[in-house]
């Protein structure tokens, strides 16, 4: 939900509206902002990438309308039919789609990590690859991607006035209706993978399975369902059992499949799924247990979560390439566990295999980026499973990072939830990590009149989300037993005004840019650049910096959304915005 405060004003409430209609100043965090309403989408469409993503833009479902898309959520089925009608006004087919040579996969956390070990291997192998996944960190373009690179601007640009051009040419005979956001993107990706003749499409599912737009695909060669958990109750269910029968979807008839070990009863329903569709399934073994001639398997993505992730990215890709490369093999298992649910085959992962895991790369996930004295820990972990695996992460690198430290290390903790996620529970597992400062913000890249359209995001009104920030602050304070109540106002023109109690090591600020300037301290050469704005600070909160100044080093742990994490990104990697 990475948005820049000028841009969102033009959709939403009525308090939003008399913004509109006015200059207005927000006051956080001791900053003093004055902004100005601005158009940013243009009128008449051109062939520049910025344009495009506009009008991409314009695609995002708002709050009202993604209400009633629950409400219809009775008759799933629909939308996969909607689907193929929009596949077929875009120029394509789901018969099309059968050239793809599809690796399809599902998951509540890991499966971006899996598609993305994936992905690397079978490049390695000299493939050519096509992989889709969600969300994006700084640009739209990142979510397709040739060769493990995001689509140039160009390509995107080019693709995307195809796709766009033959929907909007037809939607006066289909009642005016155009494909949602995340529909149009996914039908762009298999038009781009189609026009650039990948060898293989590693395809990661939005959200669910069975009824997700990706599930349009009725032959992929390999499925695979990461880590489950509990995640968008609202549309999934509101239980593991729920939650593994949408995953599940994606079984196809005769199509191997592999899943990570899950809980009982998840892995129950898995595999009564299996059985139904009639798709033989495998349990992946533990990683330990592939041999090889050069000790254990080193990943290139950080954590001990990642390694179930990895050994599902094995098993796809030797699936995978066993039926590209020799279509006679069969596929033995090893024991069967108590579940019914056989367990995959340990083979011995070639030398290319063991490359493509040691050189995956994944941005945003147990990312860590030092600049001189600031050490930034990044993990787009959001929900309380992620959390934990995120806090064992950050506090392992962190005490390394620390004992190689010139000096004392000041510990900082930049924190927002979104949706329906438990922020609450989440904050709860990052207290033991013993933060000198905890600071929130919305993710809100930076709050000056110029932004970029790849981080708009229309779906969730501005003082929503910087009401949400303050009840982050306020869980926060709660999970470190704080009786200080005399309270610090958020003031908003025009709005009423929010309360919190007030803690000396906790700040709410109203843009990530600001956070940032203000945890780092002039510290980072890239967010001191007179290109980016410094945004005044009261000299109370200024004052309050102290320990940051004084520290030698300061690491922050940045987390609880991976838009969060991206809007960060888009700050600190210069390379990934252009």
């Amino acid at each position: 939900m990475m948005v820049c405060l000028s841009c969102v004003w033009r959709r939403g409430s009525a308090f939003a509206a008399r913004l509109r209609e006015k200059d207005w100043t927000i006051r956080l965090a001791g900053l003093s902002v004055r902004h100005y309403s601005t158009k940013t989408a243009p009128q008449i469409p051109g062939m520049e990438y910025q344009d495009a993503v506009c009008t991409l833009n314009t695609l995002q479902t708002n709050a009202s309308a993604l209400e009633e898309v629950r409400r219809e959520r009775g008759h799933p089925e629909l939308q996969l039919q909607a689907m193929r009608g929009f596949l077929e006004r875009a120029g394509l087919t789901v018969e099309d789609l059968d050239h793809l040579n599809i690796i399809h996969v599902t998951g509540t956390k890991g499966k971006g990590s899996t598609c993305a070990f994936t992905e690397q291997i079978l490049r390695s192998y000299g493939f050519r690859t096509g992989f889709y996944s969600s969300p994006h960190l700084v640009q739209v373009r990142e979510r397709i991607r040739i060769n493990g690179q995001p689509i140039g601007k160009e390509l995107f640009t080019k693709y995307f006035w195809q796709v766009y051009g033959r929907l909007h040419e037809t939607k006066d005979a289909h009642g005016g209706t155009m494909p949602a956001y995340f529909r149009f993107l996914t039908i762009l990706a298999f038009h781009v993978f189609l026009q650039e003749k990948v060898d293989v499409a590693v395809i990661e599912v939005g959200i669910g399975g069975a009824y997700d737009c990706t599930n349009i695909i009725r032959r992929p060669w390999v499925c695979g369902v990461s880590s489950l958990g509990i995640d968008h109750t609202q549309i999934l269910g509101d239980t593991i059992e729920k939650i593994a029968w949408q995953k599940g979807g994606i079984f196809k008839p005769g199509v191997p499949a592999f899943t990570v070990r899950q809980p009982e009863d998840a892995m129950a329903v898995l595999r009564d799924r299996a059985k139904e569709i009639r798709c033989p399934l495998w349990v992946c073994p533990e990683l330990e247990g592939y041999q090889t001639d050069c000790g254990p398997l080193r990943l290139g993505l950080a954590g001990q979560h990642q390694r179930p992730n990895a050994s599902l990215a094995l098993q796809l890709s030797h699936t995978w390439l066993q039926r590209r490369c020799l279509p006679d093999k069969s596929f033995p298992s090893n024991s069967v566990e108590n579940t019914g649910v056989p367990e995959g085959t340990s083979f011995k992962p070639s030398p290319i295999m063991v490359k493509g895991l040691a050189d995956t790369e994944w941005p945003g996930r147990n990312q860590t980026l030092k600049h001189g004295a600031v050490t930034y820990f990044l993990d787009g972990a959001h929900t309380v499973r992620s959390m934990q695996a995120c806090v064992n992460w950050f506090r392992d690198t962190a005490a390394q990072h620390e004992r190689s430290a010139s000096g004392p290390v000041a510990r900082v903790l930049l924190f927002n939830a979104t949706g329906e996620r438990d922020s609450a529970a989440m904050l709860k597992l990052l207290v033991p990590c013993h933060f000198d400062f905890a600071v929130f913000c919305p993710n809100i890249t930076e709050a000056i009149a110029s932004c970029n359209a790849d981080q708009q995001n229309f779906n969730v009104s501005v003082e929503n989300m910087l009401t949400r920030c303050l009840d982050n602050e306020r869980s926060w304070r709660l999970h470190n037993s704080s009786g200080d109540s005399t309270g610090t106002q958020l003031l908003i023109e025009g709005s009423l005004p929010l309360v919190p109690e007030k803690k000396a090591d906790t700040l709410v600020f109203p843009c990530i840019l600001s956070a940032l300037q203000w945890i780092t301290q002039g510290r980072d050469s890239v967010l001191v650049d007179p290109a980016k704005t410094v945004l005044p600070v009261k000299p109370s909160v200024m004052a309050k910096a102290a320990p940051l100044c004084d520290a030698a080093e300061i690491h922050l742990l940045i987390t609880g959304s991976l838009h969060l994490v991206g809007g960060v990104l888009k700050h600190l990697d210069l390379a990934s915005t252009k």
